[in-house]
């Protein structure tokens, strides 16, 4: 989840966190907010209602909350009225501060040489009050021994329960204006930039461009592949082998790098619970004919987590002039209805008639949809609503919504303020510019967003071209007064902002689209390379968490977009072999054979004859000279920056736990900032083509004999060894061996099982 911390509240969510960071609090880098799972603290998405003190932002859950509170009646049911009204307060204050958001330092829990505090440190001048007053009900709180033989003695007592570092003592520390100051808002660099940090989710998939929730109260999330697979995700987050959709064979993509084609959406009826509905936006192609489709399935009756295939119905289709301005968005908004998003016809410039379709109000692309697909099951598929703004109007199709929209890819619906509800059901929508200008748009019933004539608030001209972009991210947030929108870049924590277990300060480059989970998390999908069905495992993708102010704006939305769901094609890809996607079912078809398709056929059948050799890299070496020669390290001795595998239980020499030789010694790496670029090296240097995966979390076991040589380290894929790399420092760390690093290589893509 991500973890940020109030751009939108809570990242969002406290009054504004951009996630759910669990929502976030960055500070800056000598204060470290910790809980005793060392994850950062967050704002409860339920209201806490015995540690009412961190009802806001602490390091507890509802659930928590209930059992530290069922642990204060079981201690105070011990005592008589004296006990409850002299020592209930002090109980309680003892009890919750497992949920204060520096948990980890009131009960010690950062140094992995002392034992873990039972109770938390406390100030001398509150130990004292509380030991006259309530010395007994300490070995009720406590199972430490040494708790029963200091009872007594009020100053050994205290100076047992005191803290090393006085600032973050009980109580004091809730009044030290420099711990607390901004203790829950998210920090800013020095350029005004929001800083986040990010968890990643799921990886291993394939330019994953959708992600949606059933809202059927089972915390499910659905990812869909642009090749036409859709996965389902646990809320334990485990995705099932079995793909929950599977129309790889209907679907048209290429392994084109930009290639917009493919499965582009994904919503689930607002009643799927009861009905199991759900409908679905891909291309197909049909005899010569390139279209967009709109299909509805059905849940399968013997498993919740796979769909009937032979249930689909075809509820529209509509012709596609070109490859790229697909739209893709579908969703159901507060009404009930149907809202479907479709791009202007591809080319540049909407050249398609007089005025360009988006203009056209009787062609249905460029266009915001809107149908009734309830009680369909006799009769027409779809009907449509009555008060749709052309109904009425002579050769406008009355689908139409909302017109003059050139690509809307994403978009979302307010959830509303949470208390107040105000702003709840608004529809944002991201639309991609053509030369100068992106937009986020408010969907209002009858618009015209003004394209081709416009981009954005200026007038469209065909001469400029397309400027360089940059890739940022942003978050928005509404003024309630001025109605405004306050703008602020979003960029990655640095220092110990991001130093957490399991969160990322990284992301790959082409972030395809944001989604959102039942409970309310933003999340988004990137990829290293933006092909459906790239070859190199390098295609993974982050989904990254975060929750948003639903308040303010529920859609946080990337500005100055440079997807690959831009414009024309990036490029053409031609990869030297043919992509295999690894689907348990049957597998795609890439649709009709072309030249480019026999092309990879022939290098996929010759590289089946041939058996994999070790790659040697072709980075050029400098000569050596005679005098280097001599130099040279005798048989036996390793060269600095050297690497071996080990850990594997099969005795796989193509996968294990990273060791690094360094300073003549073997030590392990930390997984600290480790991806696919730091694997890549070490696997290059191995003589392997490509690398499967970063392994984490001591996967291949850990080196507990070998010192931590190398921590945080931060590789570009092109280095010869992890030592040229960016990293702490050599022996230099803030970590453990739990946390030793490993890779998987291999000579094919294949070969990950």
């Amino acid at each position: 989840m991500w973890y940020f911390c109030d751009v939108f509240g809570r990242i969002w969510q406290s009054p504004f966190i951009l996630f759910y960071l669990l929502a976030f609090w960055i500070a800056p880098a000598f204060l470290h907010p910790q809980c005793l799972d060392f994850k950062p603290p967050f704002q409860p998405q339920q209201e806490l209602q015995f540690c009412q003190m961190y009802k806001y932002f602490g390091c507890c859950d509802y659930a928590r909350d209930r059992e530290l509170m069922a642990k204060y009646y079981r201690v105070m049911d011990n005592f008589d009225y004296y006990g409850y009204s002299n020592c209930a307060s002090y109980v309680q204050d003892l009890i919750c501060q497992e949920c204060s958001p520096y948990a980890a330092h009131l009960f010690d829990a950062e140094d992995p040489s002392t034992p873990l505090r039972t109770i938390p440190g406390l100030c001398p001048d509150y130990c004292s009050q509380f030991h006259s007053k309530c010395r007994s009900f300490l070995t009720l709180l406590s199972d430490d021994p040494r708790l029963s033989e200091l009872e007594h003695d009020q100053s050994r007592l205290c100076q047992y329960l005191e803290l090393d570092d006085p600032d973050y003592c009980y109580p004091h520390l809730l009044s030290n204006e420099r711990l607390t100051k901004n203790l829950g808002r998210t920090v800013e660099d020095s350029d005004g930039c929001l800083q986040l940090c990010l968890e990643e989710v799921a990886n291993g998939l394939r330019n994953p461009l959708a992600m949606v929730h059933a809202n059927d109260g089972t915390h499910r999330f659905f990812v869909a592949e642009q090749v036409g697979l859709v996965w389902v995700y646990l809320p334990d987050r485990s995705k099932l082998e079995k793909p929950f959709l599977n129309i790889t064979k209907a679907v048209l993509t290429s392994p084109w790098e930009g290639d917009e084609r493919g499965f582009l959406g994904l919503a689930f009826h607002p009643d799927f619970k009861y009905n199991g509905k759900l409908y679905v936006y891909y291309s197909v192609e049909v005899g010569i004919d390139e279209r967009i489709r709109i299909s509805e399935f059905r849940i399968s009756s013997a498993d919740m987590n796979v769909v009937d295939h032979g249930s689909e119905r075809i509820i529209l289709e509509i012709d596609e002039p070109a490859s790229n301005h697909n739209g893709g968005q579908l969703l159901f908004a507060d009404d009930g209805y149907l809202y479907i998003f479709t791009g202007d016809g591809g080319m540049a410039g909407d050249p398609f008639g007089k005025f360009g379709n988006a203009q056209n109000k009787s062609a249905l692309l460029g266009k915001v949809l809107r149908i009734d697909v309830d009680d369909n099951e006799r009769g027409p598929l779809y009907r449509i609503p009555p008060d749709n703004p052309f109904v009425h109007e002579p050769n406008a199709r009355p689908e139409v919504f909302a017109y003059g929209v050139r690509n809307m890819w994403r978009c979302s619906v307010d959830r509303g303020d949470p208390n107040t509800k105000e702003g709840k059901g608004r529809i944002f929508c991201g639309d991609v510019g053509q030369n100068k200008y992106e937009e986020v748009d408010i969907v209002e019933k009858g618009r015209n967003y003004g394209w081709r004539a416009k981009e954005g608030f200026s007038c469209y001209d065909k001469k400029t071209l397309r400027q360089q972009l940059f890739r940022r991210l942003m978050s928005l947030k509404e003024n309630r007064n001025t109605r405004n929108w306050e703008y602020n870049e979003i960029c990655m924590g640095v220092g110990l902002t991001c130093s957490f277990p399991g969160l990322i300060n990284n992301y790959y480059p082409y972030i395809i689209s944001f989604a959102e989970d039942e409970a309310g998390e933003l999340y988004f999908m990137s990829t290293e390379i933006p092909s459906a069905t790239s070859p190199t495992v390098r295609v993974r993708s982050n989904l990254i968490p975060f929750e948003p102010m639903e308040s303010k704006l529920a859609a946080f939305l990337r500005v100055l977009v440079n997807l690959y769901i831009q414009n024309a094609l990036i490029g053409v890809h031609v990869p030297t072999k043919h992509p295999r996607l690894s689907i348990p079912e049957e597998p795609p078809d890439t649709g009709s054979k072309d030249w480019l398709q026999e092309l990879l056929d022939i290098f996929r059948e010759q590289d089946e004859q041939v058996t994999p050799t070790p790659f040697t890299p072709t980075t050029p070496k400098p000569l050596r000279t005679s005098r280097q020669r001599k130099g040279r390290r005798r048989k036996g001795k390793h060269k600095n920056g050297a690497v071996r595998l080990v850990g594997d239980q099969e005795g796989l020499r193509d996968r294990g736990r990273v060791e690094v030789y360094a300073n003549g010694e073997w030590g392990t790496v930390c997984d600290d900032l480790w991806n696919t670029k730091n694997a890549i090296v070490v696997c290059r240097q191995l003589g392997f083509r490509h690398a499967l995966k970063a392994a984490k979390h001591a996967e291949f076991g850990e080196g507990t004999s070998l010192k931590i040589i190398l921590d945080d380290v931060q590789c570009e894929g092109t280095e010869e060894t992890l030592l040229d790399c960016q990293h702490a420092g050599i022996g230099t760390h803030n970590c453990a061996h739990y946390e030793d690093a490993g890779v998987i290589c291999g000579n094919s893509v294949s070969g990950l099982e």
